[in-house]
């Protein structure tokens, strides 16, 4: 199993016309504002001495800093072209510089692989689930529980409906949309498809438990017209066994 060629090609795309300047891409936000935060959440459930997995890395920004406060740490993306970004963004790897990989989250057989290879790890992942096709959220879901095993715990922000407001007013500034935001709409990208609750129903079906959970907002690198960040609402969940 594996997602359809139509979601591959819009993603690989994407990452095909970024450059490595940091921040080109909308949601390429300082770890300061994304899992530093994050992390802070997820810490109090987490066994440090694991490693962490990043899932959906992109250019690998969040996984460089979260290799600073893991033992090992390991991005990984759907994207060939993103897994290069963030490949060439490491620079000269020294210890405890991350690694990256391409990795489909649909495909079962890779994430149990993956597993095998790691062990029970720690997750982060930022808004993957929200964009993907509608068939592959279960998959997506099972990916994080395959990955977490027994000891592991994951931090999951996904994005709620209201960033779809946002988002319009947003494209809805004099002159239109962004350069950011209009690569996202070119690319076939679809923020915010994934209803309210049905994030937590995924979890728990994929055999998770839910030990804390929260609303927050995802920071972009990008402004609204009157200078104001875009700031996307979510909610995010801290998983894993009992």
């Amino acid at each position: 199993m594996s997602v359809s060629d139509q979601y591959s090609k819009a993603w690989e795309g994407f990452w095909e016309e970024t450059s490595d300047v940091p921040g080109e891409a909308i949601w390429d936000s300082d770890p300061a504002l994304a899992a530093a935060p994050h992390l802070a959440l997820l810490e109090p459930y987490l066994d440090p001495a694991l490693p962490i997995v990043d899932l959906g890395c992109g250019n690998g920004t969040q996984t460089r800093f979260l290799a600073t406060r893991f033992p090992r740490a390991l991005g990984v993306d759907l994207s060939r072209a993103a897994v290069e970004h963030a490949r060439r963004s490491n620079g000269a790897a020294g210890a405890g510089s991350p690694a990256f990989e391409q990795l489909d989250l649909v495909d079962t057989e890779a994430v149990r692989a993956l597993h095998g290879r790691l062990g029970d790890c720690n997750v982060y992942m930022r808004a993957v689930i929200h964009q993907s096709d509608p068939q592959d959220r279960m998959a997506v879901a099972e990916a994080v529980a395959e990955l977490v095993g027994v000891r592991g715990r994951g931090f999951v922000a996904e994005l709620r409906g209201q960033a779809k407001e946002v988002l319009q007013e947003a494209a809805g500034r004099p002159g239109g949309p962004s350069r950011k935001l209009r690569r996202v709409f070119a690319h076939g990208l679809r923020p915010a498809e994934v209803a309210d609750d049905e994030v937590r129903e995924l979890l728990r079906a994929a055999g998770l438990e839910l030990f804390a959970e929260g609303d927050i907002d995802l920071a972009m690198e990008d402004f609204h017209s009157d200078g104001r960040r875009i700031e996307l609402p979510a909610r995010w969940f801290v998983t894993g066994r009992k």
